[in-house]
C-alpha cells in the first residue's frame, strides 16, 4: 500500500485553479467558497469571481450588493457578504495576524489559509479531514484532538500537503458512502473500515421548500434589480434584510 505522500503526489488534485496560486486572497475567497458547496460548482465560480475582485481593495470599493450579485448561485450568501467585510477590514488595516479575526473566518479557514498561503505548519480541519480522522480513531472527535491526529496521520506531510492530501483522501476515497478502503494509504491504521455509527451531529436539511429556498427566491429576485414588496415572501426579505443581503426602502427592496 502506497505511503499517504506517494498516494497523493500521484492522485491529488492538483489541478484545482485555487491550489495553483499562494496569494493569500485567492485562497481565502476559494475556502469561503467551498464552505458547504461541491468542488464542481466553485470551479465554475472562482475563476471568473476572483478575476472580478483579485485584491480585498477591489472588493472593498464596490458596495456589498456587488459582490452578492458576483456570488451568483452558489448558496449561502451571507458568505458574500462576509468576505466583502473582510476586505474592507484587510484594505483599511491590512491582514490580522490571527485570521480568524476576519469577519466569516473560523479556526478551519484561518488555518487552511495560513498553510497554504503562507506555508505554515498549521493543522486544518474540515469535513472531509474529520471524516478521515474519526474513522481512524473509531469514534468523534473534538476540534483540537481531531487536529492532533491528523498531523500524526499526516507524518511526515506538514502544512499544505498534509492538509490537502488528508482532503484528498476524504473526497475521493473516505466518501461518507462507498467509501473506497482497499485504495486508501491509511487502511491499516483505520479502525472502523469506513464505518462509523450516526455521530448525531444536524444534517444539513433538505432545500427544497426550505426557508433557505424562500430566501433564494427573493434574492434571486433582487438581483435583477429594485422590487416592489408587494411582490416578495415578506418573511424572507425580512431574514435577508437582518443579514445585510437586502435593504428596504419605503415600498422598495434592493440590494445593499
Amino acid at each position: 500500500m502506497a505511503s499517504l505522500a506517494a498516494w497523493y503526489r500521484e492522485h491529488g488534485r492538483h489541478d484545482l485553479p485555487w491550489r495553483l496560486t499562494t496569494d493569500r486572497w485567492a485562497v481565502l475567497v476559494s475556502e469561503v467558497m467551498l464552505h458547504q458547496t461541491q468542488v464542481s460548482r466553485v470551479l465554475e465560480a472562482w475563476p471568473g469571481f476572483i478575476g472580478r475582485y483579485p485584491t480585498p481593495p477591489t472588493m472593498a470599493a464596490v458596495a456589498p450588493g456587488e459582490v452578492i450579485r458576483a456570488w451568483g448561485t452558489l448558496g449561502y450568501p451571507r458568505r458574500a457578504r462576509a468576505l466583502w467585510e473582510a476586505a474592507r477590514v484587510v484594505s483599511e488595516r491590512g491582514w490580522p495576524d490571527d485570521l480568524s479575526e476576519l469577519p466569516g473566518v473560523g479556526r478551519y479557514t484561518a488555518a487552511a489559509v495560513a498553510a497554504q498561503a503562507d506555508g505554515a505548519d498549521a493543522p486544518g480541519v474540515e469535513a472531509n479531514i474529520r471524516r478521515v480522522v474519526e474513522r481512524i480513531a473509531g469514534r468523534q472527535l473534538g476540534d483540537a484532538a481531531a487536529e492532533a491526529l491528523s498531523i500524526e496521520v499526516g507524518r511526515p506531510l506538514r502544512g499544505r500537503d498534509r492538509l490537502l492530501a488528508l482532503m484528498d483522501v476524504g473526497a475521493l476515497l473516505c466518501r461518507p458512502r462507498a467509501p473506497k478502503c482497499d485504495a486508501c494509504p491509511l487502511s491499516a491504521r483505520c479502525k472502523t473500515r469506513g464505518v462509523l455509527p450516526d455521530d448525531g451531529r444536524r444534517r444539513q436539511p433538505r432545500y427544497e421548500g426550505s426557508f433557505r429556498q424562500r430566501r433564494g427566491r427573493v434574492l434571486a429576485a433582487l438581483r435583477s434589480g429594485p422590487q416592489g414588496l408587494s411582490d416578495l415572501d415578506a418573511d424572507a426579505l425580512r431574514s435577508l434584510e437582518a443579514d445585510g443581503l437586502a435593504v428596504i426602502t419605503g415600498t422598495t427592496a434592493r440590494l445593499p
